[in-house]
């Protein structure tokens, strides 16, 4: 065992990922234990669902775990696993957009409940994209730099996706308060 490893609550980050490169299984460990929040909290807001929030968060953690020998730059390691993050809710939102596709036609769709309609209804009603960059922007406090990084959208992009988010929340609110 790594004195590292050994000594939990005084560890470099960069040094965890510099040994976690190596094959260090404890130092992934460390790694995940220090952003796991981070990923199930993008996840969760970005699909509404706990179970593909937890299932995409594992297969990230997986394919991070199989594939960080390949990380060329410690530095780059939140950025490289939000990235993988980020594709596998794409994944999952292509899965959504397939299993709508092959409801039949002739359902009656349901109708929300307009008296009950709040911030996690409207949030629900943004574009995947919208969502992501959102959750990663408000809940974990990424810049839009960051973002970009993750999601492979221009900076300026970001910005303007997350500032149009929120003006449609903030729209769609004050329009339900009336």
């Amino acid at each position: 065992m790594t004195d590292l490893v050994e000594n939990k609550t005084d560890y470099d980050f960069n040094e965890a990922v510099g040994l976690a490169v190596k094959g260090d299984a404890e130092a992934f460990a460390l790694l995940y234990a220090a952003v796991y929040k981070d990923l199930y909290h993008v996840a969760l807001y970005s699909l509404k669902n706990s179970a593909d929030a937890e299932d995409v968060v594992s297969e990230t953690v997986l394919d991070a775990f199989s594939t960080i020998r390949t990380l060329r730059d410690e530095t780059a390691f939140k950025a490289w696993i939000m990235k993988i993050l980020s594709a596998k809710i794409k994944r999952k939102f292509k899965e959504y957009i397939k299993a709508r596709e092959q409801v039949t036609y002739g359902e009656e769709a349901t109708e929300p409940n307009h008296d009950s309609f709040d911030i996690k209804f409207e949030l629900q009603n943004l574009d995947n994209k919208d969502k992501l960059v959102l959750s990663l922007s408000i809940i974990c406090g990424y810049t839009s730099k960051q973002i970009s990084v993750f999601t492979g959208m221009n900076h300026n992009t970001v910005r303007t996706r997350i500032a149009r988010a929120k003006e449609k929340l903030k729209e769609r609110l004050q329009y339900e308060q009336h």
